[in-house]
């Protein structure tokens, strides 16, 4: 099906993103992508260079007549969110992403699709590999595990690029054009405990919650999107008093909403019925509040084979108080900035398994303060039930420049391409501006990219006709870039 895929116009743009996408390119193992990318530089003749962390830097002189101009930086990252679906066979340390077309849309075989951010990796390739279209100086910037620390942009050293115009092309919604995003923590709790023997009388249950969208943390986390951790604990609320904890396995990545989550529990068989009453009574809640925003949210428990080991009353209890007490979604909104989401939190991952309990969240904020304010209430949270919490992974924001050039530029070409007013925003997601920014603190950054929908999910798709409209805008930028 990945032909189809490169007979799609741009047809430059698209055989790219089929070539990328051979490639498998998971975070922290981007080593098979990093040689992809230094081969495809270097069989251009164009200077390339890796850095010490992996960063790939492609550098190509200005067309001819476009040498009077400021000289920019094009940026995207390598790597890419890898999730699929329960029931697909697919192995990403391996495997090609499999594509095909519905309608205006491109997706994948129940996996993530790698639009963001080999679309913005692809643009860039095709850009540098062509002989006709017009361009200033351009330093290709491809950095690594954007997805899962943004150590690329951390370990980007200073006076590396003399780009003046830094293009970011990491957005998802393509009539918007970017100033400014939200940095972040991670916050990670861990205990370890002492397993109980379960006792003879007790019968086991395992509980399920599958069949959530899922999607972008930081992006869609004011959607209302189910989250499986959160509903998971929902329900084990409703028989706190009755059930034991054997173990849970909720979750995946920090930077996805949670998808699904499974856990066995345990419980007096003379419980039984009051247990299946109040869990029955607590799904059907829960289906009602969800049946717009997850209308294939799908719960289901049933008799399980009873496990070895359970948590204790008190700690099973207090793991569950604790975790409905972790906040979860939109914290504040940006007073600032109509409609912007300016602090967040994300309960990605909850592990309980073998002696050991680990929470892992991921905390956003377009304010520093309000972001650490954010993350320590999540520590004192944990740390009730005696958890070590650790921050990790703290990368900055991206504050806004109103008064850029480039901002000038793209914003009246965008309104002569498409006869409307874009829309100027600043984003709550991660993007690597806000890092690159703190070794480059002159240049100027802007961020733009075509229609992605699901990103971080199997649902991800790419819209042709938006990959077409990026294309032709992304052309015009790269003639009107203001002069030296």
């Amino acid at each position: 099906m990945n032909s189809e895929i490169r007979n799609l116009e741009p047809k430059a743009l698209w055989n790219k993103f089929a070539d990328l996408n051979a490639v498998p390119r998971p975070s922290k193992k981007e080593e098979r992508v990093i040689a992809f990318m230094k081969d495809f530089g270097e069989n251009l003749g164009l200077e390339t260079l890796v850095d010490a962390v992996g960063n790939v830097i492609i550098r190509k002189p200005a067309a001819k007549g476009m040498e009077d101009r400021r000289p920019i930086v094009m940026q995207s990252h390598l790597d890419m969110v890898h999730q699929k679906n329960a029931d697909t066979q697919f192995d990403f340390d391996t495997q090609g992403i499999e594509m095909f077309i519905d309608g205006d849309w491109v997706k994948a075989k129940g996996t993530t699709l790698g639009a963001d951010n080999g679309l913005g990796v692809a643009t860039i390739m095709a850009i540098l590999e062509s002989d006709t279209i017009e361009h200033p100086a351009i330093e290709a910037l491809f950095t690594i595990d954007e997805e899962t620390g943004m150590t690329g942009a951390m370990g980007l050293k200073g006076g590396l690029l003399k780009g003046k115009i830094l293009l970011n092309l990491d957005t998802e919604e393509d009539d918007e054009i970017g100033v400014g995003c939200a940095g972040g923590i991670d916050v990670t709790a861990t205990r370890a405990y002492k397993e109980e023997a379960v006792l003879d009388n007790y019968i086991a249950y395992k509980i399920k919650v599958k069949g959530l969208n899922g999607g972008h943390s930081g992006m869609q986390i004011h959607e209302g999107l189910g989250n499986a951790n959160v509903i998971m604990n929902r329900l084990l609320y409703s028989v706190i008093n009755i059930i034991k904890i054997s173990d849970i396995d909720g979750g995946s990545l920090r930077n996805a909403i949670p998808r699904e989550s499974v856990a066995t529990i345990v419980f007096d068989s003379s419980k039984k019925e009051a247990f299946i009453a109040n869990i029955s009574a607590e799904i059907e809640h829960i289906k009602k509040e969800f049946k717009t925003t997850e209308p294939k949210l799908d719960i289901k428990f049933e008799t399980s084979k009873a496990p070895d080991n359970m948590l204790g009353k008190e700690l099973s209890m207090n793991l569950i108080k604790c975790i409905y007490a972790a906040h979860n979604g939109v914290y504040r909104m940006s007073a600032d900035i109509p409609d912007l989401v300016e602090t967040s939190n994300n309960v990605a991952r909850v592990l309980v398994k073998d002696g050991h309990i680990k929470i892992g969240c991921l905390t956003r904020s377009s304010v520093e303060s309000s972001k650490m304010d954010l993350a320590n209430k999540l520590r004192s949270t944990f740390e009730l039930i005696d958890c070590n919490v650790e921050f990790s992974g703290s990368y900055p924001g991206w504050t806004p420049n109103m008064e850029s050039s480039i901002l000038k530029v793209m914003r009246e070409l965008y309104v002569k391409l498409n006869n409307e007013e874009p829309h100027v925003a600043a984003c709550h997601a991660g993007l690597e501006c806000g890092i690159l920014g703190t070794n480059y603190p002159e240049m100027e950054m802007i961020s733009f990219g075509p229609n992605i929908k699901g990103a971080h999910s199997p649902d991800e798709r790419a819209q042709i006709s938006s990959v077409q409209k990026f294309w032709n805008f992304v052309l015009e930028i790269l003639k009107e870039i203001p002069k030296r």
